[in-house]
């Protein structure tokens, strides 16, 4: 079943306020480049590691093979890169508020993707089911 425009367009607004909220606070930020570089880094792998766990468990639903390993290590991606940002959190010179503001946009940004990935693919399973007459339930 196709996703509504909805929660299509929902999906994106997470994922867009996530990332973009991020990187404001971070450019803005009275932090080393180094600093910079890190909370960026595990910004972009948090992404990637949700989404690729977001593929792998859907395609084990759908029965398309998935290697152990490759589903294992989205797992523990997706885990480590939440671990990263808590610790830098942790351990970063910047009061309580500003360390809030950078784990929920960080995690609205995990839920952004996640959204847009299974909406893209629903979508794609709508546009295909559409084409051949046949229903995917």
């Amino acid at each position: 079943m196709k996703p509504s425009n909805a929660f299509i367009a929902a999906s994106w607004i997470a994922l867009g306020a996530g990332m973009i909220g991020y990187l404001i606070g971070l450019f803005s930020a009275p932090m080393t480049l180094n600093e910079k570089g890190y909370y960026f880094t595990v910004l972009m792998y948090g992404i990637f590691a949700v989404v690729s766990v977001q593929k792998s468990v859907r395609d084990r639903l759908e029965g398309i093979p998935v290697t152990d390993i490759y589903y294992g290590i989205a797992w523990f991606s997706t885990i480590l890169s939440m671990a990263l940002l808590a610790i830098g959190l942790w351990n970063a010179k910047m009061w309580g508020s500003e360390k809030g503001f950078y784990a929920f946009a960080f995690l609205l940004a995990l839920f952004g993707a996640i959204a847009v990935q299974k909406n893209t693919r629903d979508a794609q399973v709508a546009i295909k089911s559409d084409k051949t007459g046949l229903r995917e339930e």
